[in-house]
């Protein structure tokens, strides 16, 4: 196998990861910062105060967003499984 086909199978695959993981990243990150926000504005030090809203809003943020993420996932596994034989060679 090429090094130049390595390199793009492993660029492709960490782009996809980015790319699904990133919008319920986001969204915990923001609701993090909201909640953290919150938290330093009244002085309320809840320890569960800060990830049961994280939970929720990523919760939340899969179901909004995992049909997205699965075509993401089934089109990259469609076109590994698709060019294996370029893979085997």
């Amino acid at each position: 196998m090429p090094q130049e086909l390595i390199i793009a199978l492993a660029r492709r695959s960490l782009l996809t990861v980015l790319m699904v993981a990133g919008p319920m990243l986001g969204v915990g990150l923001l609701t993090g910062l909201v909640v953290s926000v919150f938290q330093a504005t009244t002085q309320i030090n809840e320890q569960t105060m800060s990830f049961v809203p994280k939970i929720v809003a990523i919760f939340m943020a899969a179901m909004l967003f995992g049909p997205w993420m699965i075509n993401m996932m089934s089109g990259f596994a469609t076109e590994m499984l698709g060019g294996m034989s370029d893979f085997i060679r």
